[in-house]
């Protein structure tokens, strides 16, 4: 899947400006509807009282001859036309422009059009019904006065949305300053340099995505240095088993008879087995350090689990004629990965078998505690010392008093593995006097 790039500055122009060119134009047809019913109630007024006007001037009985107000003295004065008419149908007096017929034959105000265009209409009587005047206006007067409304509203805003749009992009174009800073701080490191990303100054907006990149850095910085460490010890580990196999070789080159030969050779396959099985161990922790979940998580049944592991060490339990015992209660179900969590059980039985001396006890247990689970594995062996208990769940870390050419990562490997499944794993001493080694799952709820 690509990236659909795009610009930040001009999506931010875009709808900056679109937002307000729709606020502006939703405006402008407001206001010009609204203004239109605002001159239309004036003209309106202006239409009655200009009748009522000239009710009062006409008075009664002011003969029948036709007035004539003479010539056109305004650019709008063609648009407005007026007649007084008498109770007998007489034309006392018109405006140039009115013709000789009544403008209209209804009272009030009245809309007609002809060819000469649309007329607004307004036609009185005067208290004693003797005198009528009926007053008309073309609409153009209208249209004209609302249109010049219209573009004065319209005209701030073709000449403010350019240079809103120039605010508009230098702003942006100042407030993301900080985050070119940044980039460029960014793409100027060393790939060593992983401390987190602290710039001057920087919006509040980016503050999440700036917080997940250092979180990301401390994690990268994390792992790299895990693996650094990882990398100093196994080259540490393997120093030792590397240089007794080399000295268990010569050796078996300098041998004298075949009996010395022979036992060279076994010294030296022994020294192999303990190598193969240290790296086998190192490869096993190097796979499960990066994982940050448990992929494909399946519902494991720890007592059947637990039988098939005791199943695959038998033969060692009956070689050290070990006094062993496996309690487990059905339907012991956790989620996890068998596979590892094997592993896991594999390690804390094959401790127990290493260390519990011929002839002593060794006891797996699967139960229920309360609302979780537990699986331990008791021996009779030495025991760690409460002081020593949390130092061996760390790489590499063997006791002293060991002989048992362990690798020290057992346990960091169980550690591990019980980290990922949401698992406790603790050392305690047993109730025979050896050592009670468990992993335990509590309740989701705690």
């Amino acid at each position: 899947m690509s990236t659909r790039w795009y610009s930040l500055k001009r999506r931010l122009l875009a709808l900056l400006l679109g937002g307000v060119a729709v606020a502006w134009l939703a405006t402008l047809v407001f206001s010009y509807f609204d203004a239109h019913a605002e001159v239309d109630e004036l003209f309106d007024a202006q239409l009655a009282q200009s009748a009522q006007t000239l009710l009062a001037l006409a008075g009664e009985g002011q003969g029948a001859a036709v007035g004539d107000l003479g010539p056109v003295g305004h650019k709008y004065q063609r648009h407005l036309l007026f007649q007084i008419w008498d109770a007998d149908g007489r034309l006392l007096l018109r405006s140039n422009s009115a013709p000789e017929t009544p403008l209209t034959v209804a009272d009030g105000f009245t809309e007609i059009e002809d060819e000469q265009g649309h007329w607004r209409l307004y036609s009185q009587w005067n208290t004693a019904h003797r005198l009528q005047v009926q007053v008309s206006e073309d609409h153009r007067i209208r249209d004209e006065l609302i249109g010049q409304i219209a573009w004065r509203l319209l005209l701030p805003a073709l000449l403010g949305l350019p240079l809103l749009g120039l605010g508009v992009w230098l702003a942006t174009r100042r407030g993301l300053t900080s985050l070119d800073s940044m980039a460029k701080q960014i793409a100027s490191r060393d790939p060593t340099q992983l401390q987190p990303v602290v710039p001057q100054e920087a919006p509040v907006e980016i503050r999440p995505l700036l917080e997940a990149l250092n979180g990301l850095l401390q994690r990268v910085d994390q792992a790299l240095e895990g693996e650094r460490r990882f990398t100093a010890d196994a080259a540490h580990e393997l120093r030792t088993p590397l240089a007794a196999l080399q000295a268990q070789l010569q050796v078996a080159r300098r041998a004298r008879d075949t009996a010395e030969h022979d036992h060279s050779l076994a010294q030296l396959q022994e020294g192999l087995s303990r190598a193969a099985h240290l790296v086998e161990q190192m490869l096993q922790l190097a796979r499960l350090d990066p994982e940050s979940g448990l992929p494909n998580p399946q519902t494991v049944d720890l007592g059947k689990l637990a039988e098939m592991v005791c199943a695959e060490l038998g033969n060692g339990i009956l070689d050290r004629q070990l006094d062993f015992d496996l309690l487990a209660e059905p339907d012991c179900l956790v989620r996890g990965q068998p596979e590892w969590l094997a592993v896991a059980l594999r390690n804390l039985i094959g401790n127990a078998m290493t260390y519990t001396p011929p002839g002593g006890l060794l006891k797996v247990i699967v139960r229920r505690q309360g609302a979780g689970l537990e699986f331990a594995v008791e021996d009779s062996g030495p025991g760690i010392p409460a002081s020593e208990r949390a130092a061996v769940m760390q790489r590499f870390h063997r006791l002293p008093s060991a002989n048992s050419g362990g690798s020290g990562l057992g346990l960091a490997i169980v550690g591990r593995i019980a980290e990922l499944h949401g698992a406790r794993c603790s050392l305690d001493a047993a109730s025979q006097g050896g050592l009670r080694a468990s992993l335990v799952w509590q309740p989701a709820s705690d």
